[in-house]
C-alpha cells in the first residue's frame, strides 16, 4: 500500500512530510525504501526534484526562512525493519536490528537527532485532513480508529488489490462485497490479517469491525493492511508453518526469545505437517508462543506467534487431526496425502506405473493398477500424468 502511494502519488508523501517537519521545526527529511521497489524510488526522486524546482524544497522554502530537504534511503528489504529503529540502524549503514528502548526515536534517533517516524500511508493523509479539516477525517472510521484505510487483499478472492475502506467496515464488507467473494464458488474459511505476522479470523468473525481494538480481541492485527483470504482446501497447520517460517527467517537473532523460539516452533510445525507431531506439541507451541509474546525485543518477535495461536484457538482439530489420525482435511499436506487408483475408472494403461519415480505402482496391462502406499513418496506424479483422473488423494 505504501508503493502504491509513492509510485501514483508521491507528491502526497512530500507535502505531508514537509507540514510535519515545518511542525516540529526539522531540516532532514528521509524517506526509507527497499530495493525491490525500483518504479516507487524513480518516481519519488522525480518529485522530489519537481519539488526543488519550483521551491517547495532546500532552502528558504517559498521565502518563509524555513529550510528543509527530502531523501530516499534504499534498503535491503528486511522484514524487520518495519520497527523504527531497526530501520534506524538500517538507514545508518548498520546492519538492521532493534535497539533498546529508553532512549526513544523521538528523544534519539537516526544519527542521534530527536526523530519522527511514521509511516507513508499516515503522512499522505495529512494534507487532506488540513485541507478538509479534522473533523471531515474523525467523521470516517470508529470512535478509537479514525478515517481510512489502505487493505492489500490477496488469496481465494474473486478480486484482489488495494481496496480503501472507513476503519470499522466488517471483513463481510470486504471479502464479499469489495472482492466479490471467494473463487470457484468456494466456500471461506479464514482470512489472514495484518501482514506475516498477523492472527487469522474465521466465519464467525466476518462482521467483526476492522480496527485496530477488535481485531486485536481475536489474536489478529491490522498491521500493514495485509489480507490474504483462505478458502476450505486450505490447511491452517500448514497456514501457520508457512508464515512462521517467514518471521523465523527475519528474526535479526538479536533477542534469544525471538531468536531461540520462533525456531523451536518451526520446527514442532514441521513435524507436526509431517505426520510425525504428539499432542503435547500443541501444549508446547502454546507455552512458547506466550513467553516469545511477553519476552521478545521487538514488535516482529511479539507478533510472530499470532498466526500459531489464532490457529491453534479456533482450528485445533486440524493439528489433532494431523498429529492422531495422520490426516490433512485440506489434502495440502504432502507427507499426509496417500494416492490412491480408482479402478472402476482405470483403463490399465500404466502410465502411472512408467512415470513413478519410485516403483510403487504395479498391475497387469489393460487390468486396473494399484498404488503401494508403503513405497510411495507423494510426489504425485501417477496423477499428474492420467489421463482418466482415475487417482485421486485420500482425505
Amino acid at each position: 500500500m505504501d508503493r502504491a502511494v509513492i509510485e501514483s502519488d508521491p507528491h502526497s508523501l512530500i507535502e505531508g512530510m514537509l507540514i510535519g517537519a515545518y511542525a516540529i521545526g526539522a531540516s532532514d527529511m528521509y524517506v526509507y525504501i527497499r530495493a525491490e521497489y525500483p518504479l516507487a524510488v524513480e518516481r519519488l526522486g522525480n518529485a522530489i526534484e519537481q519539488a526543488r524546482s519550483r521551491g517547495l524544497l532546500g532552502e528558504n522554502i517559498l521565502g518563509s526562512g524555513f529550510s528543509c530537504d527530502l531523501n530516499i534511503k534504499i534498503g535491503a528489504g528486511a522484514f524487520v525493519c518495519g520497527e523504527e529503529t531497526a530501520l534506524i540502524e538500517s538507514m545508518e549503514g548498520k546492519r538492521g536490528m532493534p535497539r533498546l528502548k529508553p532512549p526513544f526515536p523521538a528523544q534519539s534517533g537516526y544519527l542521534n537527532e530527536p526523530s519522527n517516524i511514521n509511516n507513508v500511508e499516515t503522512f499522505a493523509n495529512v494534507a487532506w485532513i488540513i485541507n478538509n479539516g479534522g473533523a471531515a477525517f474523525a467523521a470516517m472510521g470508529t470512535e478509537n480508529s479514525k478515517g481510512t484505510k489502505v487493505f492489500a487483499l490477496t488469496g481465494k478472492v474473486q478480486r484482489g488489490g488495494l481496496v480503501e475502506v472507513p476503519m470499522g467496515n466488517s471483513l463481510r464488507d470486504v471479502i464479499f462485497d469489495i472482492a466479490g467473494g471467494i473463487k470457484n464458488g468456494r466456500s471461506y474459511k479464514a482470512v489472514q490479517m495484518g501482514g506475516p505476522s498477523g492472527g487469522c479470523l474465521t466465519e464467525e468473525h466476518l462482521d467483526v469491525p476492522l480496527d485496530f481494538d477488535s481485531v486485536k480481541k481475536y489474536n489478529a492485527i491490522i498491521g500493514s493492511g495485509g489480507m490474504v483470504v483462505m478458502g476450505q482446501d486450505t490447511c491452517m497447520v500448514e497456514v501457520a508453518r508457512f508464515f512462521m517460517s517467514f518471521t523465523q527467517r527475519e528474526s535479526c537473532g538479536k533477542c534469544t526469545p525471538c531468536r531461540e523460539g520462533t525456531k523451536r516452533m518451526l520446527e514442532i510445525l514441521e513435524r507436526i505437517v509431517n505426520g510425525q507431531g504428539k499432542l503435547e506439541d500443541i501444549d508446547t507451541l502454546e507455552e512458547l508462543a506466550k513467553m516469545i509474546q511477553s519476552m521478545a525485543l521487538c514488535g516482529l518477535g511479539k507478533s510472530a506467534p499470532l498466526p500459531v495461536l489464532s490457529t491453534l484457538a479456533t482450528f485445533r482439530d486440524e493439528y489433532v487431526e494431523h498429529i492422531v489420525d495422520k490426516r490433512c482435511r485440506a489434502k495440502q499436506c504432502t507427507a499426509l496425502r496417500r494416492y490412491v487408483i480408482n479402478p472402476a475408472f482405470c483403463k490399465g494403461c500404466s502410465k502411472c506405473a512408467r512415470n513413478c519415480p519410485v516403483n510403487a505402482i504395479s498391475g497387469v496391462v489393460k487390468k486396473p493398477y494399484t498404488i503401494d502406499s508403503n513405497k510411495c513418496i507423494k510426489c504425485g506424479a501417477c496423477k499428474e500424468n492420467c489421463a482418466f483422473d482415475a487417482i485421486y488423494i485420500e482425505a
